[in-house]
């Protein structure tokens, strides 16, 4: 990354180094939420957008724009790469991502193949344009993380109990480890292309990993993560892990290997740090839903946070996960400026 963007905001305070007030970014802030969104998207399905270099550009620009937040997320969906090495999949309006042949034996493990960037050539695009009209902004790449792509993979569509998934890796831990490799191997190789395209940035999304215990975690997910985490190590860019419902596995969430852990709005940022332990920085985390409240609701909780946040190493203000498409924008556009003002040392 350039100087300029190394000495960002965003990248300091992920970097546990001194700023001079609290940076700020939104998962999900190029979205459902802005009428310019729906205008381009209109008419262009998700996956169609996601393959779309000018597309991409626009939608990841449109936020840091109207809010000036500290950083851009690359726009796509997590199911990219898995659709660029040939799984069957698409994006339904309302549903989610569906597999058409859900992945459940060992014939269809040996079709998920290895990703080479010359999978994603509007991946790289995107990003080098990206990079050169963002300037100083860092720009964060992500992938879905082993356990939430196994997940979509195994059930076939978003899942509420994630049945299919658990009864694998319960009950065929041998077919459970192998998938997760795979996985793990494509997440590393397509986080590199975005880091090598230039994101400053990584973050890892465990959307459903809050439905494994502790000591499942600690067995069957904890060792693909850290292995990700230590295959981005040499690319000196931040790396954040993001999962929510993860209060009882923050601990472990740190113990992976991330530089910066992301906090969903349940467990408090002070009890956060706690749980993650000293080394990292943290990210979060007000409810996507106190901005469906008055202002006043939205100030106190923001001020909230901030003070709890300073129990962090490093805090990047953000949500406990997505915006969600109710939004007002001009509620987000406050709160930038509340984060910046109410945070300035």
């Amino acid at each position: 990354m350039n100087s300029e963007t190394a000495e960002s905001l965003f990248i300091r305070a992920c970097r546990r180094l001194p700023v001079p007030h609290t940076p700020v970014w939104y998962m999900r802030q190029a979205g459902r939420s802005l009428p310019e969104y729906r205008a381009v998207r209109s008419g262009v399905p998700m996956l169609t957008a996601c393959a779309t270099p000018d597309l991409i550009v626009e939608i990841t620009m449109q936020p840091v724009r109207r809010y000036g937040v500290d950083a851009a997320i690359f726009f796509s969906d997590i199911v990219v790469p898995l659709k660029a090495i040939g799984v069957d999949l698409d994006i339904k309006p309302g549903v989610g991502p569906v597999v058409a042949e859900p992945v459940r034996d060992r014939a269809a493990l040996d079709a998920l193949r290895p990703l080479d960037p010359d999978d994603v050539p509007y991946v790289t695009e995107a990003v080098q344009a990206l990079a050169k009209e963002l300037g100083p902004t860092p720009l964060i790449g992500f992938a879905g993380a082993p356990f939430t792509l196994a997940s979509y993979l195994i059930e076939g569509g978003p899942s509420k109990n994630h049945d299919h998934t658990k009864a694998m890796m319960y009950g065929d831990p041998g077919l459970w480890h192998a998938l997760m490799g795979r996985l793990t191997d494509i997440t590393i190789a397509y986080l590199r292309v975005q880091a090598d395209a230039g994101a400053s940035a990584l973050q890892l999304f465990d959307s459903w990993v809050g439905a494994v215990a502790p000591e499942d975690y600690r067995e069957f997910v904890l060792p693909y993560t850290s292995r990700i985490f230590a295959g981005l190590a040499d690319l000196d860019v931040p790396r954040i892990h993001f999962g929510v419902g993860t209060g009882e596995l923050l601990g472990l969430l740190g113990e992976a290997g991330a530089d910066v852990v992301g906090v969903d709005w349940r467990v408090p940022l002070d009890e956060a740090a706690r749980r993650v332990g000293p080394g990292k920085a943290l990210q979060g985390n007000l409810d996507p839903a106190i901005l469906l409240a008055p202002w006043e609701v939205v100030e106190r909780r923001a001020r909230d946070i901030l003070a709890r946040g300073r129990a962090a190493e490093g805090h990047v203000f953000n949500l406990g996960h997505g915006v969600l498409p109710s939004t007002d924008p001009a509620q987000l556009a406050r709160l930038t400026d509340l984060v910046h003002e109410a945070s300035a040392r």
